[in-house]
């Protein structure tokens, strides 16, 4: 084979993204939309996470996969890296944080700056790794130790790339707006001054972007009700161009930390002037519709306003009101007992609609992470949900649903939120499983939502229920934002857009542009800032795959364009691909930002169960793979994993159908559902993991799976957990295919053997003598301050 600096550019080599893999191998995502493409770790020595490349197809890997050779870096993604600065045998390191950079920058004598040994730093690099040489940079910044409090946070904006502080323009332009509506303002829009508005938020809101009011009217000679939502006019402040706007489009969106917030927008707006605090005037606009007591929507408008809130409650309070009419808080707020009530009366209609409507309703267990004033974890609670949560968002998917049709009906270029129809393959999967429960789902080749809906009522007092629910969530596909309207498939609309959160989402600050442009009869074209990138990363597979490819073609074909001095489209032809594009970027961000709290919440659970270590907990399998069992435990609501090397002297039998691990000699079965006893053995701070041991199952018995069976889901997200846990090396779903069957032992020597075998290979390749575990090696720390941690050779995705 020739070495990657004899290749010659050729026209078949393919432009693409390297997405690492923390076992050391990678991909090359390509642009065009095709097969991902195998790096192995030879390749990956010269390249890091993100790097976009060229690369040339050489072959194929053991699973028949292409295989390819780096052609060039096009583009080194990585300019800054966080980690813990180490001395590995007298020499300075930087070990990242993000394990998808398999390489460890290499800190010269006078580059490590202030820096103390085993402290997080952010290192620029000054050379990019290659085939012979090491990646080498310079500490230019010290966040501080890892315990520190909110390193975590730290840690993961800079891991993921999240925007965390504003520009100077930005905050500039912030600091010239007026705490305060002006009179200037008020022209042509109407006073609601007088209209009781109120807002309900969670207790530990601090922006409050949208507001109700209800009360019954009648419409012709039919019975109906108004409902007045009024949402946070912040495109009155936020104008296109400006710095205020760059930032805003470069953030996408809010990321929400425990204990933390990094706001799209400054404080000054999210948090001031466009919040809808009580008793100040606020600028806003209105979606103002009459619903009849079937749930439909009879008549709407759209116009800017002013109100001033009346009251700013918590779903809390107004449950209790609802729910004792002579209980201390009705009687306190006994002025507003009326207008909730017409609310709730007005909730229970539309939620009957939806219910006729076939919108498919999850009931997942949502939880809440208390923390002590360092931030770290005291316990985790279930978030409990009552009726005012879902009156509010009854209120908020009429106000969406409304903007939706105003958009469609007058024909203008937006962004609607689509979630498309589960895959086939997805389908075949459920149906599967929905086989061995003695279920199953209609609708033939293309179930709708209604058939969903009866599904889950079917399920929902079995004793598997929350079981089913997680499998059903696995089917569906992920909600994202497009200009080419396909309907929401989960809440069974024609059309959906998002539109009562401008303060925290840059589509919903589009949606009001286009609806206020609607309004002034001009069409809204928006304009992509040079200045800010664009988020146009590619997903794994589906609609968003072929979006992000449209998208990454039609911004590379502008600058080809401009490069031959062609004139620019005009018009529609022109917005199109600028609304697909923008569509890419805020469903990439706000992946982003599910993924940075995500990390953050699992090292947080990581470093709470480090005072755990060896104690024993009553746990239910939520997830089964070929490679062992996910178990969450109950009552503390954390999940880790068994490996099948635990699960005793067997060969196990992975049933992707029945979700099980089947013993071929004893016929002990390990099923979603079941309650097994397990033991806190290890926890990897590095890798977010905890492991499991098991103790003894709950009911367990040979040739059957347990009887006794409780699923409480582990997602703040209301989203199915998706985690995996791949065989040592290539990922599972990257690989050639094993058998299903494990032997136990042969694993477990295998394992060790590889473990150890990688570890040689890569001492001998940095000319380094034994490495120590990162970032445990840090030296100054005293022995066992750290927990033992097993090997991350065998790590899950």
């Amino acid at each position: 084979m020739r070495k990657a600096k004899d290749l010659m550019p050729r026209e078949a080599d393919r432009l693409g993204t390297v997405q690492g893999h923390r076992d050391g191998f990678g991909f090359v995502i390509p642009d065009d939309g095709g097969e991902d493409i195998f790096l192995s770790e030879r390749e990956m020595s010269r390249v890091m996470h993100g790097d976009r490349v060229n690369v040339r197809v050489l072959g194929t890997d053991r699973r028949g996969r292409p295989e390819g050779q780096i052609v060039e870096v096009v583009l080194h993604a990585n300019k800054v890296v966080i980690g813990r600065l180490l001395n590995e045998n007298g020499v300075l390191i930087v070990a990242p944080e993000d394990k998808r950079i398999g390489h460890d920058i290499l800190i010269p004598p006078k580059g490590q700056g202030q820096a103390k040994l085993g402290q997080v730093v952010s290192v620029e690099i000054i050379d990019y790794p290659d085939s012979y040489r090491q990646a080498v940079g310079r500490v230019v910044e010290v966040l501080g130790e890892i315990d520190d409090p909110g390193m975590e946070i730290e840690i993961a904006v800079r891991k993921y790339g999240v925007p965390h502080e504003f520009s100077a323009a930005a905050m500039k332009e912030a600091a010239a707006l007026p705490d305060t509506v002006q009179q200037s303002d008020l022209e042509g829009r109407v006073d609601l001054r007088d209209v009781p508005l109120v807002t309900i938020d969670g207790a530990d809101a601090r922006d409050f972007d949208d507001a109700v009011y209800c009360e019954p009217v009648m419409y012709g000679q039919t019975k109906a009700w108004r409902l007045i939502v009024a949402i946070a006019d912040v495109s009155h402040y936020v104008k296109p161009g400006q710095p205020l706007d760059d930032e805003g489009l470069l953030r996408a969106t809010s990321v929400y930390f425990p204990r933390r917030v990094i706001p799209m927008l400054p404080e000054k707006i999210s948090n001031g002037l466009c919040s809808l605090n009580p008793g100040v005037d606020r600028l806003c606009m209105v979606c103002d519709s009459v619903v009849d007591n079937n749930g439909i929507v009879l008549a709407y408008q759209f116009y800017p306003a002013v109100m001033h809130s009346a009251q700013r409650f918590t779903y809390d309070t107004v449950w209790e009101i609802l729910s004792n009419s002579k209980g201390p808080e009705a009687t306190r707020f006994a002025q507003f007992r009326p207008l909730l009530g017409n609310l709730y009366s007005l909730y229970k209609i539309l939620l009957a609609a939806r219910e006729k409507r076939g919108a498919i309703e999850f009931e997942t267990t949502e939880t809440q992470i208390i923390s002590n004033e360092l931030g770290k974890i005291l316990r985790i609670e279930p978030r409990l949900r009552n009726d005012a949560h879902r009156l509010i968002e009854e209120c908020m998917l009429t106000a969406n649903v409304c903007a939706a049709d105003f958009i469609e009906k007058n024909k203008h270029l937006s962004l609607y939120r689509v979630h498309g129809e589960p895959s086939e393959e997805k389908l075949v999967t459920l149906r599967q499983v929905l086989r061995t429960s003695g279920l199953s789902l209609g609708g033939g080749e293309k179930p709708k939502p209604r058939d969903y809906a009866k599904l889950m009522r079917e399920i929902k007092d079995r004793p598997d229920a929350n079981m089913l629910q997680s499998v059903v969530l696995r089917s569906m596909q992920q909600a994202m934002y497009q200009p080419d309207n396909e309907g929401h498939f989960g809440l069974a609309y024609p059309a959906y857009s998002h539109f009562t959160s401008p303060i925290r989402r840059y589509p919903d600050l589009l949606t009001h542009r286009v609806i206020k442009s609607i309004l002034q009869k001009k069409p809204y074209v928006p304009v992509l800032p040079p200045k800010v990138p664009l988020n146009l990363t590619l997903p794994r597979k589906g609609k968003g795959r072929e979006n992000a490819v449209n998208a990454k073609k039609s911004q590379s074909d502008v600058k080809a364009g401009a490069a031959k001095g062609s004139k620019p489209l005009k018009g529609a032809n022109a917005a199109l691909p600028i609304w697909g594009q923008l569509g890419v970027h805020c469903s990439s961000n706000e992946r982003r930002a599910d993924e940075a709290s995500r990390d953050v919440e699992a090292w947080l659970k990581c470093y709470y169960m480090r005072d755990h270590l060896g104690q024993e907990y009553a746990g239910t399998v939520t997830g089964v793979a070929n490679f062992g069992l996910f178990i969450q435990l109950e009552n503390l609501f954390v999940e880790g994993m068994v490996h099948v090397t635990e699960l005793g002297g067997d060969y196990f039998q992975y049933d992707e159908a029945r979700q099980e691990l089947r013993g071929e000699r004893t016929g002990i079965r390990y099923r979603l559902g079941d309650r097994l006893h397990v033991l806190v053995s290890r926890v990897d701070l590095d890798a977010r993991k905890i492991e499991f041991s098991l103790v003894k199952s709950v009911g367990a018995e040979p040739g059957g799976s347990s009887n006794r069976r409780q699923l409480l889901l582990a997602t703040d997200t209301g989203r199915p957990n998706k985690k995996a846990a791949p065989q040592r090396g290539r990922s599972d779903n990257k690989v050639p295919q094993k058998p299903s069957g494990i032997n136990v032992n042969a694993a477990k020597s295998a394992g060790t053997l590889g473990a150890n075998q990688s570890k040689s290979k890569a001492n001998s390749k940095n000319g380094k003598s034994s490495k120590s575990a990162k970032p445990g090696r840090a030296v100054g720390k005293p022995a066992g301050s750290k927990p033992p941690v097993r090997s991350t050779k065998a790590r899950r995705k």
